[in-house]
């Protein structure tokens, strides 16, 4: 199998997972034009678009490649019924595609609807969980944005995370400054700066690694805690995540 990401947009990637036939996956299509010359250039045959929420940056090519692909399959949630969608999947569904098992995984925060597909190692998690942070609330609340990391988290540490969008850079520069003295943070900040600097790509990215660097994966740590301004353990481990996201979003 061959992961491609493909930029489009303005910091968006539509990923494609292809295998030794040139047959292909499209995940979140923003735009065709991109994905229409990737194809074209790799003589890639599309097999299915999957779809992880509603957002036009991730819907707004289904119409023009179902155009180039009558009978094209489409994945996506309910919420993505009237952007494309032809076939409507949820929690714990199974998809066989290139002779790969994909489960589904309900994915809330960002939408109410959003979901994740997993087939190891690749998760296409759309804007739920990116490197070094987590998506924006539009719909959702912080506990299901909470509960969808922790079951991300409960994936294997190999996993890839394949998000949507290049936010990475932007995501440890917070982390670095909420964690000023964490090594990892620093190393792998100053990493990833230098790569944006050469505009390159810093995704997918691995679990094992985020574990350790992404701040809203390690709302269970006392020190983080404390640093966020919580004189003792809160009630639920999804108020410091809550804090988290506000600080973020604030920042």
């Amino acid at each position: 199998m061959n992961l491609t990401s493909i930029p489009a947009l303005q910091d968006n990637y539509i990923w494609t997972l292809n295998n030794e036939a040139g047959q292909c996956l499209i995940v979140d299509p923003g735009e065709a034009a991109p994905v229409l010359k990737a194809l074209d250039e790799n003589q890639w045959q599309p097999v299915a678009i999957l779809l992880t929420h509603h957002h036009g940056d991730h819907v707004d090519g289904v119409k023009k490649l179902r155009e180039k692909f009558p009978g094209l399959v489409v994945y996506g949630p309910n919420e993505t019924q009237d952007k494309g969608a032809t076939e409507i999947v949820t929690e714990g569904d199974t998809l066989t595609l290139l002779d790969r098992n994909f489960t589904i995984l309900h994915t809330p925060g960002h939408t109410l609807g959003h979901i994740s597909y997993f087939s190891f190692p690749y998760l296409f998690c759309g804007d739920t969980m990116f490197s070094g942070g987590c998506g924006r609330l539009f719909e959702g609340t912080t506990e299901q944005m909470f509960e969808s990391f922790q079951k991300i988290n409960q994936l294997p540490e190999e996993t890839l995370i394949c998000c949507a969008h290049e936010y990475t850079l932007s995501n440890l520069t917070f982390s670095n400054a909420i964690f000023p003295n964490d090594v990892e943070i620093a190393r792998y900040y100053h990493e990833i700066k230098e790569l944006r600097v050469k505009k390159q790509v810093t995704l997918p990215t691995k679990l094992a690694l985020e574990r350790r660097i992404n701040v809203f994966l390690r709302t269970q740590e006392d020190d983080l805690q404390k640093i966020i301004g919580f004189e003792t353990s809160p009630q639920h481990e999804y108020q410091v995540f809550a804090t988290l996201r506000e600080k973020k979003d604030n920042f």
